[in-house]
């Protein structure tokens, strides 16, 4: 998902009226054909083999139309295999060729050889095909204020949303009804068929985390290892987890104010975090009079924000753009950031395409807009950060051309222990999520960052967190305890402020959530 979670305590009202039959089972498929592993490396990733996967578009009809999934592979090199382990950074929408090639990287050597770490491009992603782009440019600067302030802004953001809808429809009216959650669980299965592996170990985050869950759902009998990061709340798909969000992100935007205050002696916006909150606030008014460099207004501005939520090594760019703007009315800092973060290339087109085209496919969303109104409004007089930029890249659900599909519990008894990570302060999944879903996968055990704010918390430079995944990886050890969770680890440290004029460095975290995404 645009990673998004309702801050939600799950009730057994709610997981009640959440609990749906999992679909039923598609017929049974042809045995897929060997996989062709060719080599595909880069200079990062040298042993990066790459391979492609006919499915059904509706597995119902196994003999129909087909379309085709990108693979990758970073094979083992142990003498003894563990087998496949799947990975997904999240979405729906996000790319995981990558990432495979990150994750074998990642883990310890002597984890990582002893499995064929697998990434793929779900349906409808990147380099498979078809691949969705039902607006080249929606994203195209500059995009009207997003806080409907007149009746006329209000309307011409609601066309956007419903002209967005209508070219997807057109353009895959074929597809768009197999684009859902359930459809990319029945190709991972293909993919263990095609891998001649009668179990899989999955690795996910963030909507990956609700992918895994799902397989699990359908196909418990076929998963060995189960690890979930940054954790989707089931019991609120998709609409109520993204109106939790908004207040989540208002959280960790006063927080990068805070740690703003904290480093007064390199950014010299004072040390009020108030104030500082405020400075931005005005700067987004002027953008919205007089967008920088005619590119930047103030929707452009919280796109170039909202990253910041996701992952704290972003905040020294981010704290730069601001106080060059605030002191100076310097805009090239902001110009720098929002390319960086903000900007959406035809890659992000894709991204977003698949985001709206799984959301809004896979549960029912209110149809009148009298309801997105009062909610968001709502929302928008508590956190106004967010609020009406995450209504929008969710609008076009109001006016999906395709038929609906239910929830899927994702309540499971019949697994092998799983291992769950979660902060406390994640925003775009928060806490209470990573809760809830502990509670509906018996025998999992849930491992805490305590003050953790970042969305993506493991393979990213915090030793504890990732000892026990290399353990669960490993052998399968999980930690047990007798409150919540099961394990709790320090959050990883704040960033360090970074000199006006200084370049940014890569680290392994700053990798990893480029990988992951800003907006899933």
């Amino acid at each position: 998902m645009r990673t998004r979670a309702a801050v939600l305590c799950a009730s057994a009202a709610v997981l009640a009226g959440s609990v749906t039959a999992p679909p039923a089972q598609a017929a049974p498929a042809a045995p897929a054909a060997p996989l062709v592993w060719k080599a595909c490396g880069s200079i990062t990733y040298p042993t990066l083999q790459c391979a492609s996967l006919k499915v059904p578009l509706d597995h119902a009809h196994p003999s129909g139309r087909q379309i085709t999934l990108a693979l990758t592979r970073v094979p083992h090199t142990a003498q003894t295999s563990q087998g496949p382990l799947l990975v997904n950074p999240g979405g729906p929408g996000g790319s995981g060729l990558t990432l495979a090639g990150y994750v074998a990287s990642a883990l310890p050597k002597p984890v990582a050889a002893q499995y064929d770490v697998i990434g793929f491009d779900p349906r409808g992603v990147g380099r498979s095909s078809p691949a969705l782009d039902c607006a080249p440019g929606h994203f195209k600067t500059v995009r009207p204020d997003s806080v409907p302030a007149s009746a006329v802004l209000e309307q011409t953001n609601l066309a956007r949303a419903a002209s967005f809808a209508t070219a997807c429809g057109r353009k895959y009216a074929d597809v768009l009804p197999y684009m859902d959650t359930v459809s990319a669980v029945r190709d991972m299965d293909a993919i263990r068929q095609a891998l001649g592996a009668p179990r899989i170990s999955y690795f996910g985050y963030s909507y990956g985390t609700y992918l895994g869950a799902v397989y699990a759902k359908l196909y418990p009998q076929r998963v060995r290892r189960l690890v979930l990061d940054s954790i989707v709340d089931p019991t609120g798909v998709w609409y109520k987890d993204n109106l939790g969000q908004d207040y989540a992100f208002n959280n960790r935007h006063r927080a990068l104010m805070a740690w703003i205050a904290r480093n007064d002696s390199t950014y010299h916006l004072g040390k009020d975090p108030a104030k500082i909150e405020a400075a931005w606030y005005a700067m987004r008014a002027a953008l919205a009079k007089k967008p920088a460099d005619g590119a930047v207004g103030a929707t452009e501005l919280e796109d170039t924000f909202i990253p910041g939520g996701y992952y704290d090594g972003y905040w020294p760019d981010l704290a730069q753009a601001l106080a060059a703007y605030v002191r100076e009315k310097n805009t090239k800092p902001l110009m720098a950031a929002y390319e960086k973060f903000g900007a959406v290339d035809a890659s992000g087109d894709n991204g977003y395409s698949v985001y709206a085209a799984v959301q809004c496919r896979d549960t029912s969303w209110p149809t009148s807009w009298k309801r997105w109104r009062t909610d968001t409004w709502a929302v928008y007089r508590k956190a106004p950060f967010m609020a009406w930029n995450n209504a929008w890249y969710n609008a076009p659900c109001a006016f999906w051309p395709t038929s609906k599909s239910e929830p899927v519990s994702i309540a499971n008894t019949q697994l092998p222990p799983a291992l769950l990570f979660q902060a406390t302060n994640d925003a775009a999944t928060p806490y209470p999520g990573g809760v809830t879903v502990h509670r509906l996968l018996a025998r999992s055990s849930l491992v805490v960052e305590d003050g953790g704010g970042n969305h993506g918390i493991t393979l990213s430079d915090n030793t504890c967190l990732d000892t026990y995944l290399a353990a669960y990886l490993n052998d399968g050890t999980v930690p047990h305890g007798a409150g919540v969770a099961d394990a709790v680890c320090k959050k990883s440290p704040d960033p360090k402020p970074r000199a006006m004029k200084a370049a940014s460095t890569a680290s392994r975290g700053s990798t990893l959530h480029d990988l992951l995404g800003y907006r899933r």
